[in-house]
């Protein structure tokens, strides 16, 4: 399908969106999973020590943090295909840097780079969606693409091993790359979409903020503790289970069975948030997340902390799409591109920085004192989802009606 155009007034069928968007999505995170606990092992190989290791990797979230506002002018510039094209081809680069890095600078460098990438794609990906799918059909939509993302994540590693056996670490790095190359170039042979945002001009980002200002600071507080939420875990997990005692082969199977419980989770998820609104989702997501931190405390063993590692793997689940659902509901169809930049930046600063407050927390008080902190926290992002989320959709709620209802 390398030509013809989708009709945005019309709902888009999304097996026909398998090949196009869907697929390509979970060969991209294929490599993403692949690499991703590779970039430590590359780091200490080039003489950084485990913390600056830490430090390095982390980048990859700060990239993504710096590049979301850019990102949704790079989209009305150019559109979403040809955001998808630069988007690829700074992630290429950020690998094959990283596979040549002489040291560890030029290794952040690459760091940064990767981060950038994720920030384009995720934000064409989800601009070009909002166009093609109708608002009845966008929950499914969003929570299968990140269905396909999860599960690219989840078999990333397993299918890593082959070459990182042969070629150590950098073997996945290498997957990294040709998976980039594929999913790139199926993604940028999409059919374009009639409205598809692309005019050559962008609005000056602090207008769009200033204009969105209530907004963002509404439910994008909500979109920040989701944030913190989701990426908090994938530190605190793996660093209570050490701190009990679990080994580190169980660790990563408790991790491989969250992990199947999240993908497993999204479809269901997607058809709940078209039936029911983006409110009964949310708030019962924030509280399986506040209830999975509450219980980590009181873990001992490898059973006990597979429980809670469970249900905070149905919470991430139950949220898959959520955010990017939210967004697109609320976001101004003149300025549909530069809006949602500024909104994914309120989510992925909160990812960002979840995993900081986590050791932040544990070297003030203990490390129990982060689970703590971060149920208190789902807590809130639950009182906020059920404060500001639009409740069951109407018949009449199109794109834009959630966000004029949350502007006024």
């Amino acid at each position: 399908m390398t030509g013809g155009s989708i009709s945005a007034d019309t709902s888009v069928a999304l097996r026909r969106l398998a090949w196009t968007m869907f697929v390509p999505m979970a060969i991209y995170s294929v490599g993403y999973g692949a690499a991703g606990p590779m970039y430590v092992l590359r780091a200490v190989d080039l003489g950084a020590s485990a913390g600056q290791a830490g430090v390095i990797v982390a980048l990859t979230g700060l990239g993504m943090v710096l590049a979301d506002l850019p990102a949704g002018g790079i989209v009305a510039r150019i559109g979403e295909r040809g955001a998808i094209a630069v988007g690829s081809g700074v992630g290429m680069v950020g690998v094959a840097a990283a596979l040549c890095a002489p040291n560890v600078g030029v290794l952040a460098v690459g760091m940064l780079l990767v981060g950038a990438s994720g920030a384009v794609w995720g934000l064409a990906r989800q601009s070009y969606l909002v166009t093609v799918v109708a608002p009845a059909d966008r929950g499914r939509a969003m929570s299968l693409l990140a269905a396909s993302s999860r599960f690219g994540l989840f078999c990333g590693p397993f299918l890593g091993t082959v070459p990182v056996h042969f070629f150590g670490p950098n073997g996945a790095l290498w997957l990294q790359l040709v998976a980039t190359a594929i999913s790139a170039a199926a993604m940028v042979a999409i059919p374009s979409a009639d409205g598809e945002h692309f005019d050559g001009t962008a609005q000056p980002l602090r207008a769009v903020i200033v204009e969105n200002r209530r907004v963002l600071a509404t439910l994008g507080s909500s979109a920040l503790l989701v944030g913190a939420a989701r990426a908090a875990r994938l530190a605190l997990l793996p660093l209570w289970a050490a701190h009990i005692g679990v080994n580190a082969a169980t660790i990563s199977l408790i991790f491989g069975v969250a992990g199947a419980v999240d993908v497993l989770m999204s479809y269901p998820a997607g058809i709940w948030l078209d039936r029911y609104g983006r409110r009964a989702t949310g708030v019962p997501a924030m509280a399986l997340f506040a209830l999975g931190y509450a219980c980590l405390p009181l873990t001992s063993s490898a059973v006990t902390i597979g429980v809670s590692a469970f249900i905070l793997g149905a919470a991430n689940g139950l949220s898959n799409g959520l955010i990017m659902t939210v967004g697109a509901d609320v976001a101004p169809e003149a300025r549909r591109a530069e809006f949602l930049g500024a909104w994914r930046l309120t989510h992925d600063a909160g990812a960002f920085v979840g995993p900081i407050a986590v050791g932040a927390i544990s070297v003030v008080t203990v490390l129990a004192g982060s689970a703590v902190a971060l149920a208190v926290t789902s807590v809130l992002g639950a009182a906020t989802m059920y404060r500001w989320f639009p409740g069951v959709p109407s018949s009449g709620n199109g794109p834009g009606s959630a966000g004029r209802a949350a502007r006024s």
